[in-house]
């Protein structure tokens, strides 16, 4: 089992990461606030202002350490990494089978399947936990198991999108009934629909910030495993976009990312104070609430589940890792078909 080694979040503006031997140092006016030796870490993530000195970029290449520069939404600006990781062959599968469509589809089929069956799952949870008055979790949920069904049997990328649209919509639509607070801090974190680029209400806004974390795990995971997170199957080629990361990212949203963020709300870690409205209307985590997602969303990924194919005891933050791994032997034709996760 490859051991997760741990990703440094930056997020003070004004930080600056330099090196001090074979150590990375986090300093803040000055002060140095952290200290930890580079092979302990396995990536980086900075948010908002944050600094770093070149010699200290030099030593995370050197040593594999991926170094993120997100603005303070979250959304990825930059990736200063070191040479490219990986067997050529393995990418030359992965290139062969973007360039087939039906095989992307093959693929992208049980990703689809599984994202949409988690999504299921998610208010089918909510429904007994928190009850389902009026039938509506319930109705969705069964939209949502059709739409898995069709998309797993689908062979046609466009049609498959048209698959997941329907039930994102479909799951969007009740999403914020899973919210479980009283009127009328339950306004606060009412959802219409998913907006993004910006999101326009606080709980798009925490949801794309999860997204964005979970995005660049996904892109790690990718590079570790040899394979080039740019070069997807369902996402397709687009300069600037992980098309594989967003791939990978799609059946763990609603397991580690949504349920993430309901239990923020719902146990009132973050409340309506805590993000900031523009008068653009697009909605902003402070940084104090950035600081609390974090933290929760690290604590999240130390827990441990028994992955549905492997039956083995993981760490929930060593799932896109092996996801990325499961993708890369059935590219190398070791697997039939790809084992997308499915919550149970």
């Amino acid at each position: 089992m490859k051991h997760h080694l741990n990703t440094l979040f930056i997020q003070t503006d004004g930080a600056y990461l330099a090196k001090d031997g074979r150590a990375l140092r986090v300093l803040i006016d000055g002060e140095e606030k952290l200290r930890t030796p580079v092979h302990t870490l396995g990536s980086i993530v900075c948010f908002g202002r944050v600094n770093a000195s070149t010699s200290a970029l030099a030593l995370c290449a050197e040593e594999g350490v991926a170094v993120s520069f997100c603005s303070a939404s979250g959304r990825l600006l930059a990736r200063a990494t070191g040479f490219t990781p990986g067997n050529v062959l393995l990418r030359r599968d992965q290139y062969r089978a973007a360039d087939d469509l039906s095989r992307s589809a093959a693929i992208a089929a049980p990703i689809v399947a599984a994202k949409v069956a988690n999504a299921r799952t998610a208010l089918l949870r909510a429904a007994r936990d928190h009850g389902d008055a009026d039938g509506s979790l319930a109705e969705a949920a069964a939209s949502l198991a059709s739409s898995a069904r069709a998309a797993l049997a689908c062979q046609n990328l466009d049609a498959l999108r048209g698959i997941e649209g329907d039930a994102a919509s479909a799951y969007f639509a009740v999403f914020d009934r899973l919210v479980s607070l009283p009127p009328p801090d339950r306004d606060a974190f009412r959802l219409a629909g998913r907006t993004r680029r910006p999101p326009l209400d606080r709980t798009n806004a925490l949801l794309s910030f999860l997204y964005a974390m979970l995005t660049h795990d996904a892109r790690a995971a990718c590079e570790a495993a040899g394979l080039d997170p740019a070069v997807g199957f369902l996402h397709r080629d687009r300069p600037g976009r992980p098309s594989l990361a967003l791939d990978l990212i799609e059946e763990l949203r609603a397991f580690l990312c949504d349920r993430l963020a309901l239990s923020l709300i719902n146990r009132r870690q973050v409340n309506a104070a805590d993000f900031d409205i523009q008068p653009t209307g697009a909605v902003r985590m402070t940084d104090a609430a950035r600081r609390t997602v974090v933290i929760a969303y690290q604590r999240r990924k130390q827990e441990e589940i028994t992955h549905p194919y492997l039956q083995e005891r993981v760490s929930v933050g060593l799932l896109v890792h092996l996801q990325a791994r499961l993708l890369s032997r059935m590219l190398r034709g070791e697997l039939d078909t790809y084992p997308a996760f499915i919550w149970k």
